[in-house]
C-alpha cells in the first residue's frame, strides 16, 4: 500500500506558496475581468506570510497547513482567505495524527476541507466558484480508489479533473459574489477561485505523489 510520512512534509506547503505567488498576476487578471481584481495579491500575501513562518522549521505536512490555514483566516482580505483558511485548517486537522498518510487518509482530508468550505458558504457545482475544480476532483480521487486504482493514479486523477473543472466555469454564468451581478457578461472567462484551487490541487498532489513509497 502507497504512503508518505506526515513528518517533515512541510515543503509541500512551501513549494505550494511558491506557485501561488508565481501567478499573482495572472489570478488578479482572472479576478479583474468579472470581480475586485486582487485574488492574487491576497493569495499572494497570505501564502508568503505562511511561507516565511514556516521557513527552516522541518514542519509536518499537518503543521504547515495548520500554519497556512491560520494566516489567511487571520491577515488577508477578500472572500477567499476565510474560504481557504478554513480548508487547510482542516486538512491539517484531520490528518494531524497521522504518521503515513495512505488514500483513505487523505480523502478524508479533501472531505473534511469541502465540507468546512461548504459549512460557511452557500455555493453549489455550477456557480462559477472554487467548488467546480474541488468537487470533482474529490469525487474523481474516491472514484479512483474505488475502481482499484493506486494512490499515485487516484492522486493524477484528482488533478486533471481539479483542471478540468476550472476550464469548465468559462461557459458558467456566476451566481455568488461580486461577479453574479454581471449575469450573462461573465460568461467565458475562468472563475479566479476556480483556477486558484487547480493550482493549490496540483501541487498538493503533485507533492504527495512525489513522496509515495
Amino acid at each position: 500500500m502507497q504512503t508518505f510520512e506526515n513528518a517533515k512534509a512541510g515543503d509541500i506547503v512551501q513549494a505550494l506558496a511558491e506557485r501561488i505567488i508565481e501567478n499573482r498576476a495572472y489570478l488578479s487578471e482572472i479576478d479583474g475581468k468579472i470581480g475586485d481584481g486582487d485574488h492574487g495579491v491576497n493569495m499572494a500575501k497570505g501564502f508568503g506570510l505562511a511561507a516565511e513562518r514556516l521557513k527552516d522549521k522541518d514542519a509536518s505536512l499537518a503543521e504547515a497547513l495548520e500554519t497556512l490555514g491560520t494566516v489567511l483566516m487571520t491577515e488577508i482580505g477578500g472572500s477567499m482567505g476565510p474560504l481557504y483558511g478554513v480548508m487547510f485548517t482542516e486538512f491539517a486537522e484531520k490528518i494531524e495524527a497521522v504518521d503515513a498518510i495512505d488514500a483513505t487518509a487523505y480523502s478524508r482530508m479533501l472531505h473534511a476541507g469541502l465540507e468546512g468550505i461548504q459549512s460557511i458558504g452557500s455555493a453549489k457545482v455550477g456557480d462559477k466558484t472554487l467548488l467546480d475544480s474541488f468537487v470533482p476532483a474529490v469525487e474523481a480521487f474516491d472514484a479512483a480508489i474505488a475502481a482499484g486504482r493506486s494512490f499515485a493514479e487516484a492522486l493524477e486523477a484528482l488533478t486533471a479533473a481539479a483542471e478540468a473543472g476550472r476550464d469548465s466555469t468559462r461557459d458558467l454564468v456566476a451566481k455568488i459574489g461580486r461577479a453574479s451581478r454581471l449575469g450573462e457578461r461573465s460568461l467565458g472567462v475562468l472563475d479566479a477561485g476556480a483556477t486558484s484551487c487547480a493550482i493549490i490541487l496540483r501541487e498538493l498532489s503533485g507533492g504527495a505523489r512525489a513522496r509515495l513509497r
